[in-house]
C-alpha cells in the first residue's frame, strides 16, 4: 500500500518527499532525489493533518527529528493513516510484550542481587546501571514510548529510578539493609562494647563501601567502632582473622587496641600493627635480607646528640658552614645568636637539636635525591632551599653512616623498602580488610604504603577512622588533605559521621565546635553531648590566677578526679606546679604539652600560655624554608593547625576548662573566644 502526492500538490509543496510506501514493519518515504526508510522500532508517532486543500503525514523520530509528506489527497491520506496506525499499534502491542519481559528480567536480576542481604556499593550500583542500559539497548521499542504501555509502565519507571537517581535508590536499599542488620544482630551491637553502640556507630560498623571514612569527633568512640568493625567482619563471616589488618600510629596505641580486641572479641588472632611493623613484616616476607630498625629511632636524646655533634664539627671546621648557619638562624628563624663560636653555646645547641632532628627526618621521608628535592620545591624558595640542603648534607650523611654502622634502617627507609617490594610483586597481601585508626595523622609516605597494598587486590576495603579537627602533626609530615579529600586519594566510597561524644558536656562541645568550624577547610559535622553544661564550663582567666584556681579546685575536686595542665611548649610549665606536691597534695595534677595530651582525658583542664610572641599560643606563623619545601601546603586560613591544637586541649575535659591568658599580651585566640560567648572571669 502506498500514498502519493497529487501532481498539483507535489508542484506547490516543493518538498523532497512525495510518496510513502508501507513495508512489512515500517514505511519508506521517498521523492525524486531523496529516500528515507523508517522502521517501526524508530517511529515515535504518526500525525495526520489537513491543510487548505491537501493532506499531510508527519512521522516523528528520535532526537526531535520529523519527516513530512505534503500534497496528498485528503481522503486517501485519511485511509492510509488509519491503516498504517492500525498496523503500527498492532506491532507495538506485540513488541511491548517482549519489552515487558526484558524489563522484568533486569528488575528480577536487581532484586535477586538486593535479596542477597548485602550492602550495595557505589561500584555495584554503577554495574546495575550498566545492566539496565544494556537491557534498554535490546528493546524492540524506543524507550520514550514505554510509558504508553500498561504492561511496561511500572517496570520502566523502576528502571528509570535507578538511572536518574542512582544514589537515592542505593541509599534506600542500604538503609533497609542496615535496619535489618541492626535488628538481626541486636545482641552483637549491645554487647560488643561495655555499653551498646549508638545508631551512628552501628551504621558505620555495617557500612559495606569499598572505601569508608568514619569522621569521629573527640570522645565519640573511634576505637570502639574500629574494634566493633573487626568483630562484625568475623561474626558475619566476611573475613577470618588473618584477612583483617588493623593499623595504629604508635606502639602504645597498637598495644591498647590489642588489649581492647582481646577483651571485647576474645581472640588473640587479630593484632594491631604500626605502619613501621607492617613495613618490616612485608620486607621479612618479600626479601631474603631482613633489616633491623636502628636503635637511634627510639632514642631521641642519642639521635639529637649525633646531629648536634655533627653540626658543631662542621661549623668549627668550615667557615662557610658557620657563616651559612649563622645566616639561617638569625635571618630566617630570628634567633639571637652569640658572637664568635656560637655553635659551642649549649643553650643554642639544645634548642637547635630538635629542629635538626625534624629536618633530617623530613629529608629522609621525601626519599628522593637532593636534586629531586630541590626541583620539587616551590620556585620562589628554590634558591634558598638549595643552600639549606647543602648545609644539611653533612648531617644527612652522618645519619646514613650511623645506620650503616648499625647495619640498620630508619623508619622512612623501612617504608620505602616495603613499597618497592609490593610494587615488584614479591609480597602478596593476605588482607581483605584494612582498618586504620587516627587517619588524620597519615602522611603521604604511609598513604603510598596503603595504596601499594590495595593495588595488589582491588577488592581490599579500607575502613578509616579519624577526625580532621584533631589533625595536629603536620610538622612531622601528616597531610590533612588525605583526610578531607579522602575519596580523591583512596577511591569512591562513603563517609559516616559519629555524632555523639561521651566525654565532655554540651557547653564545652558548643564552644569547641564553633571555634574549630570558623575555618571553612574543616569538614562540617555534628558532635552532640549527652551531658548538659553551664556557661562557665569554658572560662577565660588571667594567668596570674593559676594559684587561686588550684586553691579553689583543692576545695572540691575529688582525689580520683584528674586535672590536666596543658601548655603549647614543655618549657612553659608553670613554676607554681613545682610546689604542687605539698601545696595541693590531694589534687591529681598532671602537666604535659597539648600535643602529648592527644588521646588523654581528665575531669578538669587548665590551658596556660595564651599570649602573643615567640613562645605564644598560637605559635607565630613562621616556617623555615625546610618546612615550606618539604611539608604539605597548609590551609589558607590563619593559625589553622594552632586552632586544632586548642580544640584538642578543650576536648580533653569532662567538666570544665580554664583558658589562662596574659593580660599584657593576650593571644589572638582570646578575642575570638570572647566573640563566641566564652566568659572572662576576674577570679576563679
Amino acid at each position: 500500500m502506498e500514498l502519493k502526492a497529487t501532481s498539483l500538490g507535489k508542484r506547490l509543496a516543493q518538498h523532497p518527499y512525495d510518496k510513502v510506501v508501507l513495508l512489512n514493519a515500517g514505511v519508506k518515504v521517498s521523492g525524486e532525489r531523496h529516500e528515507y526508510l523508517i522502521p517501526f522500532n524508530q517511529l515515535l508517532a504518526i500525525h495526520c493533518k489537513r491543510g487548505l486543500v491537501w493532506g499531510e503525514l508527519e512521522f516523528v523520530l528520535p532526537a526531535e527529528k520529523v519527516v513530512r509528506l505534503h500534497g496528498t489527497e485528503w481522503a486517501e491520506t485519511q485511509r492510509f493513516h488509519h491503516h498504517l496506525s492500525s498496523l503500527w499499534r498492532q506491532w507495538s502491542d506485540e513488541m511491548s510484550t517482549v519489552a515487558a519481559q526484558v524489563l522484568q528480567q533486569v528488575l528480577d536480576d536487581i532484586a535477586q542481587s538486593n535479596a542477597q542481604q548485602k550492602w550495595l556499593t557505589r561500584q555495584q550500583t554503577a554495574g546495575l546501571q550498566q545492566k539496565i542500559k544494556v537491557a534498554l539497548s535490546a528493546l524492540p521499542l524506543p524507550v520514550s514510548r514505554l510509558d504508553e504501555f500498561e504492561n511496561c509502565r511500572d517496570a520502566w519507571r523502576q528502571c528509570q529510578a535507578w538511572l536518574t537517581d542512582i544514589d537515592k535508590s542505593r541509599l534506600a536499599h542500604n538503609q533497609a539493609w542496615t535496619d535489618t542488620m541492626l535488628s538481626q544482630y541486636a545482641d552483637f551491637f549491645s554487647n560488643i562494647e561495655s555499653s551498646p553502640l549508638n545508631p551512628a556507630q552501628a551504621r558505620a560498623v555495617v557500612n559495606g563501601e569499598h572505601s569508608l571514612l568514619v569522621l569521629a569527633g573527640a570522645g565519640s568512640g573511634k576505637t570502639s567502632v574500629l574494634v566493633a568493625r573487626a568483630g562484625w567482619l568475623l561474626t558475619t563471616g566476611e573475613a577470618v582473622a588473618d584477612q583483617i589488618l588493623l593499623l595504629a600510629f604508635g606502639r602504645k596505641a597498637a598495644q591498647e587496641m590489642d588489649e581492647r580486641i582481646q577483651e571485647r572479641l576474645h581472640t588473640q588472632d587479630i593484632t594491631a600493627r604500626t605502619f613501621h611493623s607492617l613495613a618490616l613484616h612485608i620486607i621479612q616476607q618479600g626479601s631474603k635480607k631482613v633489616p633491623s630498625i636502628s636503635k637511634l629511632e627510639n632514642d631521641t636524646q642519642a639521635r639529637q646528640s649525633l646531629f648536634i655533634k655533627t653540626w658543631q664539627q662542621q661549623c668549627s671546621e668550615k667557615k662557610a658552614q658557620a657563616k651559612g648557619w649563622r645566616q639561617w638562624l638569625e635571618e630566617e628563624l630570628n634567633w639571637d645568636v652569640p658572637e664568635g663560636s656560637f655553635w659551642q653555646d649549649e643553650k643554642l645547641a639544645r634548642r637547635l637539636g630538635s629542629r635538626l632532628d625534624r629536618w633530617v627526618s623530613l629529608l629522609r621521608m621525601h626519599g628522593g635525591s637532593q636534586a629531586e628535592m630541590i626541583e620539587s620545591a616551590p620556585e620562589e624558595i628554590r634558591a634558598i632551599f638549595t643552600k639549606r640542603v647543602k648545609l644539611m648534607a653533612p648531617l644527612l650523611k652522618a645519619w646514613k653512616t650511623a645506620l650503616k654502622d648499625e647495619n640498620a634502617v630508619d623508619f622512612s627507609g623501612l617504608i620505602h623498602q616495603a613499597i618497592i617490594i609490593l610494587e615488584k610483586g614479591r609480597f602478596v597481601s593476605p588482607w581483605k580488610h584494612i582498618l586504620v585508626d587516627e587517619f588524620q595523622d597519615i602522611s603521604p609516605q604511609r598513604a603510598a604504603l596503603l595504596s601499594a597494598l590495595r593495588a595488589q587486590n582491588k577488592h581490599t576495603s579500607l575502613f578509616a577512622v579519624g577526625d580532621d579537627w584533631q589533625a595536629i602533626y603536620r610538622f612531622s609530615g601528616a597531610q590533612l588533605s588525605l583526610t578531607t579529600a579522602f575519596h580523591h586519594y583512596f577511591g569512591e566510597g562513603d563517609r559516616s559521621d559519629l555524632d555523639t561524644t561521651y566525654r565532655f558536656n554540651s557547653r564545652i562541645g558548643e564552644i569547641a565546635n564553633r571555634f574549630i568550624q570558623q575555618n571553612p577547610h574543616q569538614l562540617a559535622k555534628p558532635l552532640n553531648s549527652l551531658t548538659p553544661g553551664d556557661k562557665k564550663a569554658v572560662t577565660l582567666l588571667a594567668d596570674d590566677q593559676l594559684e587561686p584556681l588550684l586553691d579553689k579546685l583543692s576545695g572540691y575536686a575529688k582525689p580520683d578526679e584528674r586535672i590536666l595542665v596543658l601548655a603549647r611548649y614543655h618549657h612553659l610549665k608553670p613554676t607554681a606546679l613545682e610546689k604542687a606536691a605539698t601545696r595541693w597534695p590531694k589534687l591529681q595534677l598532671d602537666f604535659m604539652t597539648i600535643h602529648a595530651s592527644k588521646g588523654q582525658q581528665a575531669d578538669y583542664v587548665i590551658v596556660v600560655g595564651l599570649k602573643e610572641g615567640n613562645d605564644g599560643f598560637p605559635a607565630p606563623a613562621r616556617e623555615s624554608v625546610m618546612e615550606q619545601a618539604l611539608l604539605p601546603v597548609p590551609e589558607d586560613f590563619p593559625d589553622a593547625e594552632e586552632r586544632r591544637l586548642l580544640y584538642v586541649a578543650l576536648t580533653r575535659a569532662r567538666h570544665r576548662v580554664w583558658l589562662l591568658f596574659n593580660k599584657d599580651e593576650p593571644s589572638t585566640f582570646v578575642d575570638i573566644l570572647k566573640s563566641i560567648d566564652v566568659p572572662v572571669a576576674r577570679k576563679p
